[in-house]
């Protein structure tokens, strides 16, 4: 079994920081890709920062150029920080994994549980 687990929601304050981490960890073999999914109350889910294991990533267009994601291959572990950070940031934050648990698997997709990033003042 493959787990997605995060941390670093929170409540903050309009313009404060926040960084969020993602583990991935159990049956896996290789990784594609992990990224930050978004879910506000009532929208659809989006996609937030997607970061591949050679480095290529891809951004939203609310977030870019203030919210860098970054990657550890060896720990399997994805980070997003958010900075600037604006009430419209407020929603569940979902963790997303592309991989292959082994070898010979088709890719798939696997999720975290969500972490609150709350952003008020």
């Amino acid at each position: 079994q493959v787990q997605l687990v995060e941390s670093g929601g929170g409540l903050v304050q309009p313009g404060g920081s926040l960084r969020l981490s993602c583990a991935a960890s159990g049956r896996i073999f290789s990784i594609n890709s992990m990224g930050w999914y978004r879910q506000a109350s009532g929208k659809e889910r989006q996609l937030v920062a997607l970061i591949t294991m050679s480095g290529s990533t891809n951004y939203a267009d609310s977030v870019k150029g203030r919210s860098p994601i970054s990657r550890d291959n060896a720990k399997n572990t994805v980070y997003l920080q958010m900075n600037s950070l604006k009430p419209e940031d407020t929603a569940v934050y979902y963790c997303n994994a592309i991989l292959r648990p082994h070898y010979g698997d088709t890719l798939r997709h696997y999720w975290g549980q969500g972490t609150q990033v709350t952003i008020s003042s």
